[in-house]
């Protein structure tokens, strides 16, 4: 295909793609700052504008593995075409939009890369899944939650150990100070995995259409738009997941706060390093049960997190559906 031929569609399909990536940034707001909203250390306004702030600038401080891994390592990129790529981007805003509706903090990651599997097999049958990076990323969904849950429960224990001789007035002071750095950084690890996953669905598309030359990569341009309307989103905040988030898994203090924010940017700058697309959703719900249920077992409301877990199972069929299901509907005209 003449790449010059496609361009006005080509323009049109970035443009949807960026959307997601605002819907994303507004679905998952509420990850980055459920927390520190709920401890009531910042007012959901200024809480979304520091979230913002370090959700775009966090192409800064890593490189761009995860977004590799979305375009060449979920689906073969040979098989990718325009209509590949809306059906894909299609299902997941779909899914993204039915939770957010809901209020159930279901997986923007997974509901894209559900929305690739979807419509790369809809075109192309099971072969043109890439196997190593649909099995890491399918172990990481299982695994970031429980690893999460474990370095809160660790981190815990080793604050409250430490912290023991100091007065509690002077505790909870500290650990306020100390939320304004722990959600930083999980936004920062937020703006980091989430955003480079548009950046990969964007760069494989240019790659498709002749636009990158013979050699995958991601241009820089790419980079800040997709940063800038993920931090654009998180600006709109996500208030019905916050609730559900700050509130309906467990109460938090600030120290308990703290302890899930910091655990959760391990786990995320930890799994950006190595290339691994997980869900930022299911890190800092893993991360709020443990300190929960570091207190007591009782404190955290697991009916509630086992809703959130039926989420997490049924995004990626669930996306995958209305992926393949448009990109037919797409091959008709």
């Amino acid at each position: 295909m003449d790449p010059t031929l496609a361009f006005p569609l080509l323009v049109a399909l970035i443009a949807v793609a960026l959307a997601f990536d605002f819907i994303n940034g507004l679905h998952d707001a509420a990850n980055s700052i459920a927390t520190v909203v709920s401890t009531r250390v910042l007012t959901p306004q200024m809480a979304v504008a520091w979230a913002a702030f370090f959700n775009f600038i966090a192409f800064l401080f890593f490189g761009l593995h995860v977004a590799e891994t979305i375009g060449k390592g979920i689906v073969d990129p040979d098989i990718i075409d325009p209509a590949v790529i809306f059906g894909a981007l299609t299902g997941a805003i779909a899914w993204n939009v039915i939770t957010w509706a809901l209020g159930i903090p279901s997986s923007s990651s997974h509901a894209l890369i559900g929305g690739l599997l979807g419509a790369g097999i809809a075109k192309a049958g099971l072969a043109v899944v890439q196997s190593s990076g649909v099995i890491k990323t399918t172990v990481a969904i299982f695994l970031s939650p429980m690893l999460g849950m474990l370095v809160a429960m660790i981190l815990v224990v080793l604050t409250s150990w430490a912290m023991k001789p100091v007065p509690a007035k002077m505790a909870d002071t500290g650990f306020r100070r100390a939320q304004l750095v722990s959600a930083a950084a999980y936004s920062l690890g937020h703006g980091a995995n989430d955003a480079q996953k548009t950046m990969g669905i964007i760069a494989v598309l240019l790659f498709s259409q002749g636009y990158l030359g013979e050699e995958f990569y991601v241009p820089f341009w790419v980079v800040i738009s997709a940063q800038a309307a993920m931090g654009l989103g998180t600006l709109m905040g996500g208030w019905r997941i916050v609730h559900t988030m700050g509130s309906k898994i467990t109460r938090l203090t600030p120290h308990q706060g703290f302890c899930a924010e910091t655990g959760g940017a391990i786990m995320l700058f930890s799994a950006t390093s190595l290339g691994i697309p997980v869900s930022t959703t299911h890190t800092i719900t893993g991360c709020i049960m443990g300190v929960g249920a570091a207190r007591r077992a009782s404190a955290v409301r697991w009916g509630v997190a086992g809703n959130i877990v039926f989420a997490w199972i049924v995004t990626i069929p669930a996306a995958a559906i209305i992926a393949a299901g448009t990109y037919g509907v797409t091959t008709l005209f």
